[in-house]
This record gives C-alpha cells, sequence and structure tokens, in this order.
C-alpha cells in the first residue's frame, strides 16, 4: 500500500487488534508491518494471526512484513510467604539458592548462573528498576546486597543486570519451541531479546538460515558495546528503550538511539525504534507532546522504522495510534529542516561493484530530479543498498519473491511490487516504467532511473543503471 512517507510503522498485536477485521483497519491506516509477542501468544494464536494478516494482504494486494517477537530469557526472584515485603533504604538483603519462600532478609533466586556471575559492586535491579540492590558479597551461592532505595519487593518480581554478562544464551526451551513454530509459517522477521553478543545472533542465524530475517533486539548494556559486531550478524536491528533504559542510566538513552540508529545505517542494515513512543494512547485518543516530538525524532534521526506496542496491542485507541502516527512522520518528512538534518550524515559506499551502482543511482536520481528509483532485485539487497543513501526520490522496488517484498516492508522508503520474471533488459525497462506508472509514482513526462544486476536473476549482481522517461499510458518513451 503506497504512503506518503518513507518511514515504516510495525504496529504490535494484541486483545484489541487480533481479528482479521482490526488488522486491516490498521494497516490501512499506516501499519506496514505487523509483530506478534511470543511472550503473550500461544501457537496456535500465532497461526490464527498468520492467517489473518496474509487474508489481509491478499485482499489489499500488498505485501505485510509479519514478525515473531521471541520471550528470550526472564530473570525473576521466586516468591514470599506473605506474598510481599517491605524493604527499608541501607538495610541487607540476600538472594540465595534455597527454595523455600522468602521473607524481610531474603528471597530464593531460581537462577544458578546469576549466582555465579554477580561480582560485589554490581547493580541487581528489579520491578523494572523500581528495586535497586548493591551487592556486598557473594559466596556460598548468597549474593548479599545493600537496599539501596526504600521499597516493596511482591512475588516473581523481573530482575536487571546492568552490570553483569551472564553466561547464558538468548534462547529458551520456550524460546526454540516458539521459534520452530514460527519457522513452519511463512514468518518474514525474527526478533532475538536479550541478545548480549554476537553469537548469540550466530546461533539463531544457524537455525533460521534463509527461511526469515533475524533481528537483533538491542536491551543490554553488553550489547551496546557489541553493536559494530552484532550489527554484522543480524539482519536488521531493534532499539528495545523499554529493558535498555532499565539496565542503562535512562539520561543516556536518547545518545545510545543516535548512536545505533546510525551504526545500523551505515551498515545498510533496517533499524526499528520502539518502545512507549506513543504510550498516553492507550488510554487516550490523543498523545503527549513530548511524545510526538519522540516519534519525530526517530524520523529525524532516519529510523527505518517506529513500532507502537502495548498502544496497537492492548489499547484503547489501536487504529488512532497507528494513524497518529503515521501523521507525525509524514509531518517530519514534510518539514524544510528534514532533507538538512537527514543528508547531514550521508553513509560512504563500501568498495563493491554493487555499492558503487547503488551510490551512482542516488547521485544520478538527486543530479537529474528523477521522479523515481527503480530497483530489481531478488534478494532485496538492491533496494537495501539504495534505501541507505536516503534519496529524495521514490524507490520502486520490483522482485519476483514475494519472500523479498515481505523482508523489505521494514525499509525506508521502499514500495515494494511483486512481479513475473521478464525476458530482456528492454521488457524489464518497459516493466519498470508501466508499473511506477499504474502505481501513481510518476506520470507522463517523468524520468526514472532503473537498477538491475545482469544476468538477471542471480542474487548480489547490482550491476546497471539505465535512465528512461515515462510515455503516454505509461509505456517507456526511449
Amino acid at each position: 500500500m503506497k504512503r506518503n512517507r518513507r518511514i515504516k510503522i510495525l504496529a504490535t498485536l494484541g486483545p484489541a487488534s487480533d481479528t482479521e477485521e482490526m488488522i486491516e483497519k490498521l494497516n490501512i491506516a499506516g501499519a506496514d508491518a505487523f509483530r506478534i509477542n511470543m511472550s503473550h501468544t500461544s501457537h496456535a494464536k500465532l497461526n490464527e494471526l498468520y492467517t489473518a494478516i496474509r487474508n489481509v494482504e491478499t485482499k489489499t494486494g500488498h505485501p505485510i512484513g509479519i514478525l515473531v517477537d521471541l520471550q528470550g530469557p526472564k530473570l525473576r526472584v521466586d516468591v514470599f510467604a506473605d506474598d510481599k515485603v517491605e524493604l527499608k533504604k541501607g538495610q541487607t538483603f540476600q538472594l540465595d539458592g534455597n527454595p523455600e519462600p522468602g521473607d524481610a532478609t531474603r528471597v530464593y533466586l531460581p537462577h544458578p548462573e546469576i549466582l555465579s556471575s554477580v561480582e560485589a559492586g554490581h547493580k541487581l535491579l528489579l520491578d523494572d528498576g523500581r528495586i535497586i540492590l548493591e551487592a556486598t558479597k557473594v559466596e556460598n551461592n548468597v549474593i548479599t546486597t545493600k537496599v539501596m532505595n526504600n521499597c516493596v519487593i511482591s512475588n516473581r518480581k523481573g530482575m536487571s543486570l546492568p552490570d553483569t554478562m551472564l553466561p547464558v544464551t538468548a534462547m529458551t526451551p520456550k524460546d526454540d519451541a516458539d521459534l520452530e513454530a514460527a519457522l513452519k509459517l511463512d514468518i518474514d522477521f525474527i526478533a532475538l531479546s536479550f541478545v548480549q553478543r554476537a553469537s548469540d545472533v550466530d546461533d539463531v542465524q544457524a537455525i533460521v538460515g534463509d527461511k526469515a530475517k533475524v533481528i537483533a533486539k538491542i536491551e543490554k548494556p553488553a550489547a551496546v558495546e557489541a553493536i559494530e559486531d552484532i550489527i554484522k550478524s543480524s539482519d536488521g536491528i531493534m532499539v528495545a528503550r523499554g529493558d535498555l533504559g532499565v539496565e542503562l542510566p535512562i539520561q543516556q538513552l536518547p545518545g545510545i538511539q543516535k548512536l545505533i540508529t546510525r551504526a545500523s545505517r551505515t551498515a545498510g542494515k533496517p533499524v526499528i525504534v520502539a518502545t512507549q513512543m506513543l504510550e498516553s494512547m492507550i488510554e487516550s485518543p490523543m498523545p503527549t507532546r513530548a511524545e510526538v516530538s519522540d516519534v519525530a525524532t526517530a524520523v529525524y534521526e532516519g529510523a527505518d522504522a517506529v513500532m507502537l506496542s502495548a498502544e496497537s496491542a492492548a489499547g484503547a485507541y489501536p487504529v488512532e495510534a497507528v494513524t497518529m502516527m503515521s501523521n507525525i512522520a509524514h509531518e517530519a518528512e514534510t518539514d524544510p529542516l528534514y532533507a538538512d538534518i537527514i543528508y547531514a550524515h550521508q553513509t560512504e559506499a563500501d568498495s563493491t561493484s554493487a555499492d558503487a551502482i547503488s551510490a551512482a543511482v542516488y547521485a544520478v536520481a538527486e543530479t537529474l530530479s528523477l521522479a523515481a528509483i527503480v530497483c530489481y532485485t531478488e534478494s532485496g539487497a538492491t533496494a537495501a543498498r539504495v534505501s541507505r543513501e536516503r534519496p529524495k526520490n521514490r524507490i520502486l522496488t520490483l522482485t519476483p519473491s514475494k519472500a523479498t517484498a515481505r523482508n523489505l516492508s521494514l525499509t525506508w522508503g521502499i514500495y515494494s511490487v511483486p512481479v513475473e520474471s521478464f525476458n530482456d533488459e528492454n521488457d524489464m525497462i518497459n516493466h519498470a516504467c508501466e508499473t511506477a506508472y499504474q502505481h501513481d509514482l510518476v506520470k507522463f513526462g517523468d524520468h526514472i532511473v532503473i537498477t538491475a544486476g545482469i544476468p538477471y536473476g542471480r542474487p548480489g549482481t547490482t550491476n546497471m543503471l539505465r535512465i528512461a522517461a515515462i510515455g503516454k499510458n505509461g509505456k517507456c518513451a526511449d
């Protein structure tokens, strides 16, 4: 579906939006792809949502991406004899391997990997950072801590360890089962939670192969430190600001978001900015002014996509939230200052023929003020390279692969159209002109630039650039 903006919108599905009717409304309102959170989704529900999305895709005639978000390892304390206890600032509190219910002095921690990894001086954050403990001593499977603030701790509260590198992978047995269920379907993206190192991504890539794209969620300080290697191993990046804002000083979050966005764009990997973007719209039909600025900031930074979580999954105004996000993005992209900001950080082409051609396409389109860029691509790599340049021109991607068209649903500026194979270069040029015309991307008298790989059908061979004029009825005039 043709949008009036370049950045993409990823909407999370949930109780407020899990019917085919609502999915269609969200797609029409501006959702380019949908996220299914396996923390709250059974395999039966996954199949149901998958079918509904594909039905909407068939009805609209335009590719829709599906992202399955794996839960990842959840670290929690166990239970208390009285369900909750009050802790005072400065008191001692212990976490240990004793499975007996806890009290105001101790609680069971059913994670031996934590007991063996935490060191004195490390922070332990519980309940999304509302409870702060500092380890003072670790011995005999007991972490002795100092309570840093007055608080109440209750059963099974989640725990974050910003200072500790845990000897665990990003996958749990539940994630293994969820991944297997997702790969049986035509899922386009797998989001991997709590990545700490590039090898976490490599392990999942080995399982997924070419069945889906792997998106690494950046939620831990260790992942920020290893961001370059993680980007190389991943097909895309999600700036998951919820847990990241707990594990790092929250005032550092804007700078880290910019760092990750810029590094991903330089590498030509799509980057999604997520969490609490329009949080108030869970209950209100209008966002706060700060939320509007937050979405616009992601647009100005050059992010490929912005994400809605509870706003579209469980909020009272899911369609309105998508519409609002789309409108904010459109306004930011039509701001006269947008071009100056986004093009102030142009990427440098790699020293390959494919990257050189993509950079040349951008330069030609910019110099000649062409109406559109048309990319023929099997794998999507050509389109991704062109998108990395953030051209002012429309990017039309023509591909014989439905999977590729869907995989580009989270890549900046790309409008994908699945096509049949073509016979020769002239057939390709004519098809490019006609498709751009039919989809209202160009008009009679406009010029377009076309890039492709020869021989046709061989991924990774981008080596051709051609300028064509749009004639009457969309036919190629050259």
